[in-house]
């Protein structure tokens, strides 16, 4: 149980407090910054996803009839750059955790409001150098980077790519830091740890990886430039580097970067599903320590992306038995969910479907994923189209379904109106049936041995080409659908009231949108969280 002192009625929202063009972009709000991110990695989706496009236009026909294999090498790159680093690793962290922490712990902002705003200026700093990467002529390594590739004879906007990269990195590593402190110092009184929301839960353990890992990207990236201007031998061969030390030191952060994604969108799962479920989490102490396990064990398996290259067979064993470790906290989450929704009442609106896509995804993106960590099946399965479809099952399917489902549940306290909710449902359904189309064939292409990053291919990988650049275009109606009902709604939607979903937590105790203090008098917290009463 929790009691907060709502805002006088009077006093205006975060939105209407002021409304010129420099109380915006100067702004401390958390709120508002939130909304700054949401405006600016909207953008890089757009960007990511046309790229996208284009490659399965070029793909439904076997011979290379759209773009030459440089301009296709290049769109790949494009797209793996622009939807990791500027859309799903800040996406969640930075539009929802900025809006809901605060929130969530009763605090009335971050720790360091003016630093969350500079998180913010870094980030866009970041994405206009990654963009005129793109408009002087592109990059054409892949998201990787991997020496040859970005090596010293390679294209010359290698370099402004990854300082693009490197200073958005940090963006992330400030707002790590403002999260840390703001859940160490901020919370309400009565506000134990085992009172936290699994979503704060998930964005703190997030917030440590991205001030732990996230240095050593930038650490990568400096030796590469110090490779390229000064002739030093790091990584290239040719000048007495080794290419594997690259590797290491691009998937130590890598890998614990997919935790980045994932981790919050499995916080925005859990309050979505125990709020249609009208049920208390079942076994919440296990679900925050899985949280914990998770960005622990993130950090111990970069080795398995390097089974076929001349890492040790020893190492390989090891770096396989910790993949399939990694996966036990993941599953509890799973079937933990399930035990949430087993015998609640449920209520289908469009956040829960959007959790109930998430929840079927990401089980096959994880099931996959142990196909990938089995050292005999990755050595037939490396580098083809098996690897792109687990991928995007876990970080489309995962991610990006969860952070949609986030926006919707929580929309009305983002704009205090409500969205269409027979277009909101009729959106998730095609994102998913459109997911579905896309890349389960893949999955069988990548079987069936299709190298990824070939844009030309045999004849007999040609039906199941067709089918999933089909799916990509269901799947870009069903992503259109809310760029055009949820702005709409933002100004002519019903009124949500405070609390639409009968939702518990302090973020719902406030008007709809909140007022910039958030709170009109410090809440006190009495009990465990997600107080719904027993079924």
């Amino acid at each position: 149980m929790s009691s907060a002192v709502p805002a006088p009625p009077d006093q205006p929202s975060y939105l209407g407090a002021e409304t010129t063009v420099a109380s915006w972009l100067g702004t401390r709000d958390h709120k508002r910054i939130a909304l700054l991110y949401l405006f600016t990695i909207t953008g890089f989706f757009v960007l990511g996803a046309v790229a996208a496009a284009l490659m399965r236009w070029q793909l439904a026909v076997p011979s290379a009839d759209l773009v030459t294999s440089d301009t296709y090498n290049r769109l790949f790159t494009l797209h793996g750059v622009v939807m990791v680093w500027f859309f799903l690793i800040p996406s969640i962290p930075t539009v929802l955790g900025n809006f809901l922490l605060p929130l969530m712990i009763g605090a009335r902002d971050v720790a360091f409001p003016k630093l969350n705003l500079a998180s913010w200026y870094i980030f866009v700093v970041g994405g206009l150098l990654a963009l005129y990467a793109i408009v002087v002529g592109g990059v054409d390594t892949g998201w990787t980077f991997y020496t040859p590739y970005s090596s010293t004879y390679a294209n010359g906007h290698v370099m402004v790519m990854a300082a693009g990269i490197f200073v958005a990195g940090f963006s992330s590593i400030a707002t790590g830091l403002n999260f840390i402190v703001t859940v160490h110092k901020l919370r309400a009184p009565g506000m134990r740890w085992f009172r936290l929301p699994l979503f704060v839960w998930a964005i703190y353990a997030t917030s440590v990886i991205m001030v732990l890992a996230t240095p050593v990207l930038a650490i990568t990236l400096l030796l590469m430039g110090l490779e390229r201007v000064c002739g030093i031998g790091i990584f290239d061969p040719r000048i007495g580097g080794d290419p594997l030390l690259f590797q290491h030191l691009f998937w130590f952060y890598s890998h614990p970067a997919v935790y980045i994604m994932i981790l919050p969108a499995m916080g925005v799962m859990s309050e979505i599903i125990t709020c249609f479920a009208r049920k208390r989490i079942f076994g919440y102490p296990v679900m925050a320590f899985s949280i914990l396990s998770i960005a622990g064990l993130g950090f111990l398996v970069w080795g398995h992306h390097m089974f076929v290259s001349s890492q040790s067979v020893y190492a390989g064993v090891v770096f396989s038995f910790l993949s399939f470790l990694v996966s036990v906290p993941s599953a509890i989450k799973v079937f933990n969910w399930i035990g949430t929704l087993y015998r609640g009442s449920i209520t289908l609106a469009t956040p829960l479907l959007y959790a109930l896509g998430f929840l079927a995804l990401f089980t096959i993106g994880g099931l996959t994923g142990l196909f990938l960590a089995t050292l005999a099946v990755d050595v037939h399965l490396h580098d083809t189209y098996f690897v792109i479809a687990h991928f995007h099952y876990i970080m489309v399917g995962g991610g990006v379904m969860a952070y949609i489902g986030g926006i919707h549940y929580w929309w009305p306290k983002i704009s205090g109106r409500m969205y269409p909710e027979r277009w909101a449902a009729f959106a998730a359904v095609t994102i998913f049936v459109g997911f579905n189309l896309t890349f389960f064939p893949q999955f069988l292409l990548g079987y069936l041995g299709m190298p990824r990053r070939y844009q030309i291919y045999p004849a007999e990988f040609h039906t199941l080409n067709v089918v999933s650049s089909l799916g990509a275009v269901v799947l870009a109606v069903g992503y259109l659908l809310p760029l055009f009902y949820l702005p709409r709604s933002f100004f002519r939607g019903p009124l949500a009231g405070p609390n639409p979903w009968k939702a518990t937590g302090l973020e719902w105790q406030t008007p709809s949108p909140p007022p910039p203090e958030n709170f009109g008098e410090t809440p006190v917290v009495t009990g465990p969280p997600y107080d719904y009463p027993p079924l």
